[in-house]
């Protein structure tokens, strides 16, 4: 699935009323999600506290709290440390604090993590993105792809999906499937 090749998990709680609280539940989404991610073995997580706009009121400071103590002792439970997590107040709709800070919540100081004895800090969700480790991939050796799924695309062609755990691919390469010893050269990546 993607989300066991995923290098970095977002996990996003609405802050609308009822919302939060329905995904937060025993059986709730946001719980299953945080809880997948984690036994699928993705070590770094970022939360997005969406819909900051249909808040009560709107854009609370106070509701992000709440939102953030809950989700903060949820991940610890399952084996994220919160220090390392950051939690950013956005509105998807309205592009608060996705890209550039938000006006709309003077309150949000940014989010600071902990990672491998440095501080980092950021107030958007893009920035907390740049934050995160990126994987350490061994670009020198032979190119190993493991396949997910193959699409066929009407008028495109053949279309491998998978995750380069090894080596580099681009367009023009000729690469070999194997165990078919299938060779053929990349149209696009």
């Amino acid at each position: 699935t993607g989300t066991s090749q995923a290098d970095c998990a977002v996990l996003i709680c609405a802050a609308g009323v009822g919302e939060f609280e329905a995904g937060i539940s025993k059986n709730g989404q946001t719980r299953e999600h945080a809880l997948l991610a984690y036994t699928l073995g993705v070590k770094q997580m970022i939360v997005g506290v969406n819909k900051m706009d249909s808040a009560e009121p709107k854009y609370s400071q106070a509701r992000y709290e709440e939102i953030t103590k809950e989700v903060s002792s949820y991940i610890k439970k399952i084996g994220y440390n919160p220090a390392t997590v950051p939690f950013v107040p956005i509105s998807g709709w309205h592009g608060d604090n996705m890209i550039e800070p938000s006006p709309n919540m003077p309150w949000y100081k940014g989010w600071s993590i902990e990672k491998k004895g440095a501080k980092l800090e950021g107030k958007t969700l893009l920035q907390a993105l740049d934050a995160m480790d990126p994987p350490s991939r061994p670009v020198d050796k032979a190119l190993r792809l493991p396949l997910q799924d193959v699409y066929k695309i009407g008028g495109i062609g053949t279309v491998p999906v998978g995750r380069v755990e090894t080596g580099t691919i681009k367009p023009g390469m000729i690469v070999t499937f194997a165990p078919v010893n299938l060779t053929t050269e990349v149209k696009s990546v």
